[in-house]
């Protein structure tokens, strides 16, 4: 007979008794997914006696049998709930079908209801304040329905943003969860419940994709784990860690930090977020804090789930920014280039040869400009011993006005005044304000709108 959902739905959080293929166990039932596969925790394994820390994860296709217990360690008042064959005996090739190739639980650290940290609290209120804002995502935990249109979406993507969460993201640590966005869609791959076959049935065709750039802030940890655990040769990386550095050094004539930034740092200094999404930022990095394994809950909490989706957008549109901001010189100088010959009169081009390999003047006029940046740069940041700046920390509260605190800066603030930009023309100086004025409305529009699809 075959698993009954809301018999199954009605025993969460209840002592059962778990016969497999191979074996049995009891715990308490703390997850059934769609597909009906269980997650126990407080698991014992009644053949060999041991107990297993964290919980364990069992798919339909293994189970032989689910019963109710009174209590833990008691066969007494047990209710048979339900009996399913093996993927042998009655499902054909159900494992194949779903991608399920190994068939044995395994286990992973948890976290359970009762122990949710106090920051979740906090999460959950900054998120119902303004329910209509709530951005919109797709839970893909199971192979069925979601997963195989979410991969084929993403194929035809020139661009996407890729954030991992778990606890220690490298080759020793374990990843949970796998954000995805691109311009209209937010997946969040459970990589916990989907396991190594997620990567097998399409996620590896589109990270090792030579014609989709991934989006990614520090790419080093999951790269590690990615190829380690995965398998997966993370190529064509955007990096938006990377990025911050090079945008720092363009801004201050060539100089270095002495620090990189954080993704939040990022967010704070390149776009201009509601103040809403900075505090749900913060909490999130709070209940991180408390407790790491809270990203192998189960169920996981929607206020979570939210704040995953949010770091995935944000991280897709900090990308655009970064490159308008690493392109702003290529732009100055191309716009003077235009300007050159056609506002003048045209006089000198009789002697001129168009096959001249000399260096312009607009070119060569960039290393007054870096000169000056320079200059700025050692007043407004300190130096280290190695001959890096000093970059001050981000708050929160410092985005919104940046003259309450006197350590803060913004980079771009690094850029030569418009007085000391002699070779700029008023015509450029006024497309140069008008590009910064775009960037800067670039976050808003992006903002109202990005409008996912729904579940």
């Amino acid at each position: 007979m075959a698993l009954s959902s809301p018999q199954l739905g009605a025993a969460l959080g209840k002592p059962v008794r778990l016969t497999v293929r191979g074996g049995a166990f009891q715990g308490v039932l703390q997850y059934l997914s769609p597909d009906r596969r269980l997650l126990l925790r407080a698991v014992k394994n009644l053949e060999t006696g041991r107990s297993t820390p964290g919980v364990k994860l069992f798919f339909e296709h293994e189970i032989v049998s689910v019963e109710v217990l009174d209590e833990l360690d008691s066969g007494n008042g047990a209710t048979v709930l339900s009996e399913c064959t093996s993927a042998a005996e009655g499902n054909g090739d159900k494992g194949a079908d779903t991608g399920q190739a190994d068939c044995s639980p395994w286990s992973s650290p948890g976290i359970f209801p009762e122990s949710q940290p106090r920051a979740l609290n906090s999460l959950k209120y900054s998120l119902s304040e303004k329910e209509e804002e709530k951005v919109e995502y797709t839970v893909i935990d199971c192979f069925q329905q979601k997963f195989g249109p979410a991969v084929l979406h993403l194929k035809q993507q020139h661009v996407v943003s890729v954030v991992g969460e778990g606890v220690n993201l490298c080759r020793h640590g374990k990843l949970s969860w796998l954000q995805i966005a691109t311009k209209s869609r937010i997946f969040l791959f459970d990589i916990f419940l989907l396991g190594p076959q997620a990567f097998k049935n399409g996620l590896q065709m589109v990270l090792e994709d030579k014609n989709i750039l991934k989006v990614i802030h520090d790419c080093r940890w999951i790269s590690d784990c990615l190829f380690h655990q995965y398998s997966v040769l993370l190529c064509n990386v955007f990096d938006t860690q990377v990025a911050d550095v090079l945008q720092f050094s363009m801004a201050t004539g060539g100089y270095f930090p002495h620090r990189v930034c954080t993704l939040q740092e990022c967010l704070m200094q390149h776009l201009k977020i509601p103040s809403k999404w900075d505090a749900l930022m913060k909490c999130r990095q709070e209940v991180a804090s408390e407790n790491p394994n809270i990203w192998f809950l189960r169920p996981f909490p929607p206020s979570l789930l939210q704040a995953l989706a949010l770091k995935a957008m944000y991280l897709l549109m900090v990308h655009s920014s970064l490159t308008d901001n690493l392109m702003s010189d290529l732009t100055a100088v191309v716009n003077d280039y235009l300007n050159a010959y056609r506002n003048g009169s045209g006089d000198h081009l009789r002697s001129t040869k168009p096959t001249c390999r000399e260096l312009p003047k607009e070119l060569r006029q960039l290393a007054g400009d870096q000169k000056l940046r320079r200059e700025k740069a050692v007043k407004d940041y300190r130096m280290n011993e190695d001959g890096l700046l000093i970059r001050p920390a981000m708050k929160i509260n410092e985005k919104n006005d940046p003259q309450k605190d006197g350590a803060h800066r913004d980079d771009r603030d690094c850029l030569p005044p418009n007085g000391a930009m002699s070779r700029i023309s008023f015509n450029n100086q006024d497309l140069l304000c008008q590009e910064k004025h775009e960037n800067q409305n670039q976050v808003a529009r992006l903002w109202e709108n990005f409008k996912p699809t729904s579940n």
